[in-house]
């Protein structure tokens, strides 16, 4: 036996019992990122990509500036053309003038509501990307009082949905036993994260094979960039809904940005794992300049982009559980089965 053999985690079985009856079974874990404080590309592109945009943070700026001055004098605009036409609505009729008020009023509201929505859904997005990251140093640094604290904060997370409740009751019985944090991290990833990663799959197999097939059959290059921009972008804001987040307006174009920071950053991990000499190897070459060529090509980009997504959005990283691929969650795409999607 090497000394990598003896450094290696094993697998082990705690006696503890699950409430059905079974008992929580920690695997080998995958390489998905390293231990002892070392984080390895695949995670450090995540959080670089959380930075570019979920968590950027911009101090001043003459464009900043420039947006921030227009929007104010918009705003007060706006503002004096209603008082100004609150006060013709009287000047014609003291009746017109004082049904204006509850609708100027309502509007108002409405609009509060909306900036309301804007800015909770930033500070949540902006807390599962905190979170994401202080689970990654947690596991890494092997940091049992962290991990115990970031456990309870993700049983808050999903504390609404009753699909988690016995995941949420299993960790806090753990949380309490188990003296390893690196250990306590990956049940609570294996608990919480599996049925959600399932979902977000499924979400990027189905709007893979839409994005391939209608393109495939679309008579225009335009429709196709319409129709495969806008099922990016509700694929983005599904895998965001599904992990936690409600993104509003401006919280769309942040994790758009990170989304699209992530994809420009694994860019040369996504060709290797595509491979290329595969997929000549499976007769798309000889469809180059076919529609149906089009379709895979389409299909396979929005398959890239919910992956992303679904990995900028996920509160935890990759460590229990192998991160998927695009031949994992879309196999149709190489000409192999759909399993069940």
């Amino acid at each position: 036996m090497t000394s990598d053999d003896k450094l290696r985690p094993r697998a082990f079985r705690l006696d503890d019992a699950r409430p059905d009856g079974g008992s929580v079974v920690i695997e080998e874990q995958p390489d998905t990122f390293l231990l002892d404080g070392v984080i390895e590309p695949a995670e450090a592109a995540i959080e670089a990509a959380q930075q570019q945009g979920v968590l950027a943070r911009r101090g001043f700026s003459w464009g900043g500036l420039f947006w921030s001055s227009l929007g104010a004098l918009l705003a007060l605009s706006f503002g004096a053309s209603l008082m100004s036409l609150i006060q013709n609505f009287f000047a014609h009729s003291a009746v017109m003038g004082w049904i204006s008020l509850p609708l100027v009023a309502g509007l108002g509201a409405a609009l509060g509501v909306f900036v309301w929505r804007e800015v909770a859904g930033l500070l949540r997005q902006r807390e599962i990307a905190v979170l994401h990251i202080a689970f990654a140093e947690a596991r890494a640094a092997d940091d049992r009082s962290a991990a115990r604290a970031l456990v309870q904060e993700l049983s808050s997370l999903y504390a609404a949905r009753p699909a988690t409740t016995r995941a949420r009751a299993l960790l806090a019985e753990h949380a309490r036993e188990i003296i390893d944090g690196r250990d306590l991290i990956d049940i609570a990833e294996r608990e919480f994260m599996l049925s959600l990663d399932e979902q977000a799959t499924r979400e990027i197999a189905n709007a893979a094979k839409r994005v391939s097939v209608l393109t495939a059959m679309s008579p225009r290059a335009t429709v196709d960039v319409i129709f495969v921009a806008v099922q990016a972008l509700r694929l983005i804001r599904r895998m965001a809904e599904i992990y936690g987040g409600r993104p509003g307006m401006i919280g769309m174009l942040r994790l758009a940005r990170s989304v699209g920071g992530h994809l420009a950053l694994t860019a040369s991990m996504v060709a290797v794992e595509t491979g290329v000499q595969q997929l000549l190897g499976d007769g798309i070459l000889g469809m180059v300049s076919t529609k149906a060529a089009e379709g895979v090509a389409n299909g396979m980009l929005t398959a890239r982009v919910g992956l992303s997504a679904m990995a900028v959005c996920r509160p935890m990283p990759y460590a229990a559980r192998k991160a998927p691929g695009v031949k994992d969650v879309a196999p149709f795409l190489f000409g192999g089965k759909k399993g069940g999607v």
